[in-house]
């Protein structure tokens, strides 16, 4: 298979993922009865949004030039406080077995799809920019990883606590 076509189908494959998770945490958004819920997932799909319009700027200029753009400026992830805030909120507004929590699990799922993908094609690319370009979009999944993972293990720790489950 020709440098072109598995680059555009792997492009192609990169917005679909985009395009579900979107489409997942705007759902999730529009049913949950937590407003730090909403608040996350809203947040999500915004994200998802932008890593939408930035592949679908980058297929286009392949799709014309055979080349990618350089990545300009790397997304700086710093939504540590927000996010914590929310985190505190999420654990007192939910319940670790309902549909926010479940929630939260598949789209755990859904980033380490994206994680996947992305980082696979940054080792096998020998573009600079599309490995560049990779690279940034699985740090910037693994971002999203690491809250929904730490709101995950949080309602975890919360359940064991509000059933005894722990030995002593």
């Amino acid at each position: 298979m020709d440098t072109l076509k598995i680059s555009t189908d792997i492009l192609k494959t990169a917005i679909l993922l985009e395009r579900r998770g979107k489409a997942f945490y705007t759902q999730v958004a529009r049913q949950s009865d937590s407003k730090s819920v909403k608040k996350i997932f809203e947040m999500m799909a915004e994200e998802e949004e932008a890593h939408i319009t930035f592949l679908s700027t980058q297929f286009l200029h392949y799709e014309k030039t055979h080349e990618f753009l350089p990545v300009e400026n790397p997304h700086d992830v710093d939504e540590t406080d927000a996010v914590m805030i929310l985190s505190e909120n999420i654990k007192k507004e939910i319940s670790a077995a309902g549909f926010e929590a479940a929630a939260i699990s598949a789209a755990i799922d859904f980033e380490n799809r994206a994680i996947e993908v992305y980082s696979k094609r940054a080792v096998e690319s020998t573009d600079t920019n599309e490995k560049g370009m990779y690279q940034m979009l699985a740090d910037w999944e693994k971002s999203h990883h690491k809250l929904l993972y730490q709101l995950n293990e949080d309602l975890k720790e919360q359940v064991w606590n509000d059933n005894n489950f722990w030995p002593f």
